[in-house]
């Protein structure tokens, strides 16, 4: 009896490349057409809401088309932090996924959730430090970004 249990074990015994074959049968296909088209109109409902902003922001306080963009922005980052804050903008990111942090409110989700996860580390080492994690790199990149095109710009010009 024992060298048949023996035998049956080594029966069981699979190569990687064989479980992997086996796994990828079993594993559920992902929606990718209902994901994107979910990603691209929570996405468009989030920048047409923004566009709302600035309508409003032109047309009650006399905003101009160039200058309403700032408060619009400023505007949908409060509403952002204000839902994370409240628990309802994961929600939306995880239905939406990549349409909800795509637009500028996505940024100021993952800001603000950093931030809020850590406060118990208190407020300087805890929300401080962890929020400027991601913010500081991206700040980073945006300076170095703009740094570049401006000395790329300004050489075109000089050549030509």
């Amino acid at each position: 009896m024992a060298g048949n249990e023996l035998k049956q074990k080594n029966t069981w015994k699979w190569s990687k490349e064989t479980y992997t074959k086996q796994a990828e049968r079993y594993k559920p296909k992902k929606p990718v057409a209902y994901n994107c088209l979910k990603a691209f109109a929570v996405g468009g409902l989030i920048c047409a809401f923004g566009q709302a902003i600035t309508n409003f922001y032109i047309y009650f306080f006399g905003f101009t088309e160039q200058n309403a963009g700032n408060p619009t922005v400023a505007t949908l980052i409060f509403l952002a932090v204000l839902l994370t804050g409240f628990g309802v903008y994961d929600n939306v990111g995880q239905f939406a996924g990549a349409g909800s942090a795509v637009p500028v409110t996505g940024f100021a989700n993952s800001v603000a959730s950093a931030a809020i996860e850590h406060r118990s580390e208190g407020l300087v080492l805890g929300v401080g430090g962890n929020m400027f994690k991601l913010a500081g790199s991206v700040i980073v990149f945006g300076v170095v970004a703009a740094f570049f095109i401006a000395l790329v710009k300004k050489l075109w010009m000089l050549m030509f």
